[in-house]
């Protein structure tokens, strides 16, 4: 879609939302017609901290009153050190070595590179469903849906597709067995298509973003983990959506007791600044040769402040522990409506990162269904989006500083918008 700003200026973005947004506090946005919102998106995973969080404001004013720009390959700055001793006391011992740019699928370009380099083979993995970015690299992992891919291809060789378990489509169907069968493929195609000796990593998303807001068996990541130790494959974990605090951890793959070879990360790293970055092993990121990767942006001192500012908050406000009871209550309060419409065949989650499913009477995804909901609750100042390959669920992203009064009163929004969508449904 085309978005006009103005009669002389146009973007093209696609745009969800008519709110032309004026500042936001909290969990709520405000318009420039003062009307208020309550914000249940964080900026696609960005916002854990809400809007605008007094401290982290005030440690990007005195920042910005120091220094805008350092040119890390320049300058040295200290606060990459702070900002790693920080990220290090929230990570396995063996995490220790970072490498900083300024967005997810930065980051996601500087695993590849750093994979390839360090292994010296030339192949990756990735799980069908899974969202990795939209720079050709990245893109060339992400099959959530195929409009990121149209039109591009053909895309980065050497990338090949292995079965994810979507457990929560497949009603009725036996987890372990499903698990089972996903393993069997991913080894086979091992077998078939991308040989140990030439396959430098694989990358999944602990729970999928974009694909659907699905999470695997336990036993799924486990297995792919020690496929991955049995063949000397390194692992990758794109946290990009589900770190710091959103599924109820710092991170999703406390979920699993399974550490990764490389983490990435980015989004709610910095409360809306643009930082990401991965973490591996010294040992691992010695092997990348020094000068073959960087940028001129990453990492910049006011997006270095505001994580570092980040992290503390998350720590001493126990935004972790909150996302985690929060997301329960979220989870029990939907469960309400699943029970009443039948339309709902899901409801599922960690944290809160929660995914409402929608299907139509004959089964098939219900992309109409969640769209006539989303917008509804839009009208009522309630503001979700919607994932999976068909659009078919409707994702709740609150902020991590989130209430029980907030969660109630997006609850009553939400039924009152199924309640004059669903009737409506026939019209769709």
């Amino acid at each position: 879609m085309k978005v006009q700003y103005s009669d002389k200026v146009s973007q093209v973005w696609p745009l969800f939302t008519n709110v032309d947004i004026d500042y936001g506090k909290d969990v709520h946005l405000y318009d420039r017609l003062g009307r208020k919102f309550i914000d249940f998106t964080s900026g696609i995973g960005v916002t854990n901290t809400g809007h605008c969080h007094p401290r982290i404001v005030n440690a990007i004013k005195e920042q910005s009153e120091k220094l805008l720009h350092g040119q890390t390959t320049i300058l040295y700055n200290s606060m990459v050190d702070q900002l790693s001793y920080s990220l290090q006391k929230i990570l396995p011992e063996e995490l220790n070595c970072f490498f900083f740019s300024n967005s997810g699928s930065e980051a996601v370009e500087s695993a590849i590179k750093l994979v390839r380099h360090a292994t010296g083979k030339p192949n990756i993995i990735c799980f069908q469903g899974g969202y990795h970015g939209r720079s050709i690299g990245a893109l060339s992992l992400t099959t959530a849906k195929s409009v990121y891919r149209s039109g591009y291809q053909p895309l980065m060789p050497g990338v090949f597709v292995s079965p994810h378990p979507y457990f929560k489509q497949y009603q009725g169907e036996d987890t372990e067995k499903r698990t089972k069968q996903c393993l069997d493929e991913l080894e086979h195609l091992l077998n078939s298509q991308s040989s140990p000796s030439e396959t430098a990593a694989m990358i999944i998303e602990p729970v999928l973003g974009e694909g659907g807001y699905v999470s695997p068996s336990k036993e799924f990541i486990k297995g792919v983990r020690e496929l991955c130790n049995k063949h000397d494959i390194l692992l990758i974990f794109d946290e990009i959506q589900t770190g710091f605090g959103r599924t109820g951890e710092y991170f999703a793959f406390k979920h699993f007791d399974v550490v990764p070879d490389i983490l990435v990360v980015a989004k709610g790293i910095a409360s809306g600044l643009p930082l990401s970055g991965i973490v591996a092993n010294k040992k691992l990121m010695d092997k990348w040769i020094p000068g073959s990767h960087g940028g001129t942006y990453g990492p910049n001192p006011l997006s270095m402040a505001a994580a570092i500012e980040t992290i503390k908050v998350l720590e001493e406000e126990d935004l972790i522990n909150n996302s985690k009871q929060m997301g329960s209550y979220l989870l029990s309060g939907l469960e309400k409506f699943k029970n009443e419409y039948t339309e709902i065949v899901d409801v599922r989650g960690k944290g809160l990162m929660v995914g409402c499913e929608f299907v139509n009477e004959n089964g098939s995804p219900g992309t109409l269904i969640a769209e006539e909901v989303r917008k509804e609750n839009l009208s009522q100042g309630l503001i979700l989006l919607t994932c999976g390959p068909y659009n078919q669920v409707i994702r709740w992203i609150p902020p991590l500083t989130v209430k029980k009064s907030d969660i109630d009163r997006a609850l009553t929004i939400f039924g009152s918008a199924l309640k004059n969508s669903l009737g409506r449904k026939n019209e769709l």
